[in-house]
């Protein structure tokens, strides 16, 4: 049976049709006032960007979800969990200085911001689920207690997995740093011939896993995390993953770690996907390059996977940009995201999460 995703398109040109009314009208008609009850404690799962990123979820339009789930006598609050890696996110104290400096809280976004995993991200449950990989899964305390969750993705590319939506948003965002360990085994390796010894890796990893004298010459994988920021920093591609045996495993247990996100909120969760600037990075990394594709719109399903199934279609149907880190796969119809990133496999999360139960690839578009 298909799924139902209800799509805003980005063009506007009245009052009615700003993004904010989009948003709305998206939440109406896709039933998001069925998702929500009277008294629900209702989490706004977001991601607050870190520090010098600015293509975060503007929190202007975070504040119409908020009010529509005050509308229902629920108390909504803004929430993410700490990082895995250090930064301005990696503990409660600096996350929340972090997202009051990007303008999130009840003054901008209409609902207070709660860390869910605890000062220092030790706060989880254990949630069981039928799991490949795992039989159990760590989600974010708060997250686990809320009575229903409204999950706001900006829909993006990533490195390694592929793009990043709502079963990101779900899978990595829902975890603390030690639910986060446990979906990334994958360690980067190196070719010295390609090291042109710049210390670009080893200055930016943020467990000083990485040895460079002239050249690289050791990465410590009892320190490394396999987040992944030395593929980024690296300009002569000297480190990267072993796409095919490290990535596919990955992709599927971030997928398991989503369906513990949902777990026990049957009914009771709802998708905003943002498809606004579309950057070839998460909002993790500390700065924001240009968009590779036109803005598109905005989308709103009770299914994490056809959101992210129709927000990968549309993408894929515009045209690549001029300027932009996108150099392949730039006419439509051709996959953006593997242009971008060669070797990742983001429909894994896509198939996978079809055959856990956690959503269908198939859908239909409603355009409101």
């Amino acid at each position: 049976m298909k799924s139902t995703v209800y799509f805003a398109g980005i063009r506007a040109r009245s009052p009615e049709d700003s993004k904010q009314n989009k948003i709305r009208r998206l939440f109406d008609a896709a039933g998001f006032s069925q998702v929500i009850k009277k008294g629900d404690l209702t989490a706004i799962k977001i991601h607050f960007g870190e520090l010098g990123n600015d293509s975060y979820v503007n929190p202007v339009l975070v504040r119409p979800i908020a009010e529509k789930i005050l509308d229902r006598s629920a108390r909504p609050f803004l929430t993410d969990t700490n990082t895995l890696y250090g930064g301005s996110r990696c503990n409660a104290a600096v996350h929340l200085q972090t997202a009051e400096e990007h303008g999130f809280g009840r003054t901008v976004a209409g609902a207070p911001v709660i860390i869910a995993d605890g000062l220092q991200g030790d706060s989880f449950r254990e949630v069981s689920i039928p799991g490949k990989h795992f039989k159990r899964v760590k989600i974010a305390g708060e997250i686990a207690s809320s009575n229903s969750m409204i999950v706001v993705s900006h829909f993006k590319a990533h490195l390694p997995a592929g793009f990043g939506g709502a079963v990101k948003n779900l899978g990595m965002g829902c975890a603390p740093p030690l639910g986060k360990a446990d979906q990334h085994s994958a360690r980067p390796i190196f070719n010295a011939e390609l090291c042109i010894g710049c210390r670009s890796c080893m200055e930016g990893c943020p467990n000083q896993a990485i040895a460079v004298d002239k050249k690289i010459t050791a990465i410590d994988y009892s320190l490394c995390t396999g987040c992944g920021k030395c593929l980024r920093l690296c300009s002569t591609h000297a480190l990267d993953f072993d796409w095919l045996v490290e990535v596919p495993p990955f992709m599927e247990r971030m997928t398991e770690y989503a369906l513990g996100a949902v777990t026990g909120k049957e009914g009771r969760v709802g998708f905003f996907n943002l498809l606004i600037n579309i950057t070839p990075d998460c909002d993790c990394v500390p700065w924001s390059d240009c968009a590779i594709v036109p803005d598109i719109g905005i989308l709103a399903s009770t299914d994490p996977v056809a959101i992210d199934q129709a927000s990968y279609d549309l993408v894929n149907r515009q045209a690549g940009l001029d300027n932009t880190l996108l150099q392949k796969n730039r006419q439509p119809g051709e996959d953006k995201f593997l242009g971008l990133w060669e070797g990742t496999m983001g429909r894994i999360q896509l198939d996978y999460g079809e055959e856990i139960g956690l959503g269908s690839r198939d859908y239909r578009l409603v355009e409101i």
